[in-house]
């Protein structure tokens, strides 16, 4: 990509977004959290909030769990952060992602059995900045993840054919832009085929990504 088109992305991503959304902690589990063997989190990307979390985080995490169709296998729909609203200088920036990076951590720290963490979007920036000690960590629709590892966790990369993610130009300027793809060779993830889907299409019900998805929350290959 030339210099000029990388500009011209950047300036997309820092025009200003909408008004700020309410923000609230919201946290949905399906399935028995208590005994469950593996624990998957959904972390979201941008413009999710309180009124938005059933059609959005609540349905990726509601999806998997029926595709999964195990009892040993719980799906949290986490909405612990203030995610950014719309492609402003926000889901362009760190800030964000850095203070959702230690509430996941945090509430990481406190689940039972294997952890599997799904980030979807800008949710992949705050996964990466927890760095936390899980069993898999999945980026899906990334714009980027601005850490050159993330710990001893197994790590899974996917961009959907038809996702505009893979217009983000992989830099950082500052504080704006998120740097290295996970999809990229270079970053090392283990960067698994989900068709040719559309950014908010990876739980999608009949897809070949939510059939990879339901295996990694399993601790199986996708």
């Amino acid at each position: 990509m030339s210099k000029i088109a990388l500009v011209a992305a950047l300036l997309v991503l820092v025009t200003p977004g909408g008004d700020v959304a309410p923000f609230g902690v919201k946290v949905a589990v399906y399935g028995g959290l208590a005994g469950a063997a593996h624990v998957v989190v959904v972390v979201p990307g941008s413009d999710v909030d309180s009124s938005r979390f059933d059609v959005t985080v609540g349905r990726m995490a509601r999806s998997l769990h029926a595709a999964v169709g195990r009892d040993d296998v719980a799906v949290v729909a986490w909405l612990g952060y203030r995610t950014p609203s719309g492609l402003g200088v926000d889901a362009a920036g760190g800030r964000l992602a850095r203070a959702g990076a230690v509430a996941l951590g945090e509430y990481v720290r406190t689940l039972p059995g294997s952890v599997h963490l799904m980030c979807h979007s800008y949710g992949s920036v705050v996964c990466a900045l927890a760095r936390p000690s899980v069993d898999d960590v999945v980026f899906l629709g990334s714009p980027g993840v601005r850490v050159d590892s993330v710990g001893s966790a197994r790590v899974w990369a996917a961009r959907g054919g038809r996702d505009w993610t893979r217009w983000v130009p992989s830099v950082r300027l500052g504080d704006l832009g998120h740097g290295v793809d996970p999809v990229d060779p270079a970053f090392g993830a283990r960067v698994f085929d989900v068709g040719d889907i559309e950014h908010d299409e990876y739980f999608r019900e009949g897809t070949v990504s939510l059939r990879a998805l339901g295996r990694i929350a399993v601790g199986a290959a996708p």
